[in-house]
């Protein structure tokens, strides 16, 4: 899975089959192995990020640190994205 950065031990990560058509743009964050089912983070045209689930079961307060973190680097990540995918959506 094309890991974007680290945050602590925490992996940050697109995975490489997001379904037909391609989902929205978004991001995935593991502790560990990367999961289909991990933390799900949308990112926003206007690169603000929505929490779409916590299946990772990181600590609230951890996850609102990387949100943040998600959101300062969000024009690295839409770059990352269209080098994977060739196409964005927005969720919203």
């Amino acid at each position: 899975m094309p890991q974007i950065f680290r945050i602590g031990p925490y992996r940050v990560y697109f995975w490489s089959n997001e379904n037909n058509p391609l989902e929205p743009i978004h991001v995935h964050i593991a502790e560990g192995e990367p999961s289909k089912n991990a933390t799900k983070i949308w990112i926003t045209q206007c690169g603000k990020g929505l929490l779409a689930n916590n299946y990772s079961k990181i600590p609230e307060r951890s996850l609102g640190n990387m949100i943040r973190i998600i959101e300062a680097n969000s024009d690295e990540i839409k770059e990352r994205w269209m080098e994977q995918f060739g196409e964005i959506t927005y969720f919203c």
